[in-house]
């Protein structure tokens, strides 16, 4: 499939000559005001089962693309929370968000109905609603990974409070399942050290 070729390639490295520019502070303080704001960059066609995701630790926003027209272009980004720890996760309960090996994306494995789940997060408010709407559960070496909602705990996003998940506003979870997700999706986690991947570079 013409997606996961694109995606395999970016996650390599290319010859782009700005992969590695870092940003300015004016940039990084401007990337920070836009994180707080979710945006749909493009409203046109996207072929079914095409577009994924790039979620990067070191921005807090998880960005979906798609090929149109012969070129990956950016569609849509949410603001994310990640988790408390940074870092790779390397076990259960350490408190980080896993993140992708190169060249090989974890994928959506279900679209699950969370909006009755329940989380006791341990600070004393017992056991409260706590995924949004959806979850999305990604194959990862980890079990209970995924991308979901953040109700009662909306004031988090973006930042760094989860137990590992990718969790987003309510009204954004629900927008990306209806608009992007699907079973299969190819999804990419970069750490906190990764730039951009070679066709993210471009004007976004």
């Amino acid at each position: 499939m013409l997606i996961v070729g694109i995606v395999a390639a970016s996650c390599r490295g290319g010859s782009d000559a700005n992969a590695n520019v870092e940003p300015t502070p004016a940039q990084r303080q401007a990337d920070s005001i836009a994180a707080i704001n979710a945006k749909v960059e493009y409203s046109g066609p996207i072929a079914p089962s095409t577009a994924f995701i790039v979620i990067s630790k070191r921005d807090l926003r998880l960005r979906v693309y798609a090929p149109i027209n012969g070129d990956t272009t950016l569609v849509a980004h949410y603001p994310v929370c990640l988790s408390r720890n940074k870092g790779n996760k390397e076990r259960s309960g350490d408190m980080r968000t896993p993140e992708s090996p190169a060249g090989k994306p974890f994928t959506i494995t279900q679209i699950q109905d969370a909006s009755d789940w329940h989380h006791d997060f341990g600070d004393g408010r017992g056991s409260i609603l706590a995924y949004g709407h959806w979850f999305l559960r990604l194959a990862t070496p980890f079990s209970g990974i995924g991308i979901h909602g953040s109700t009662n705990n909306e004031s988090s996003v973006p930042g760094r409070d989860s137990e590992g998940c990718i969790r987003l506003r309510d009204a954004d979870i629900i927008a990306l399942k209806e608009n992007y997700a699907y079973v299969g999706m190819p999804v990419i986690i970069q750490g906190e050290n990764d730039g951009p991947l070679p066709f993210e570079t471009k004007k976004r």
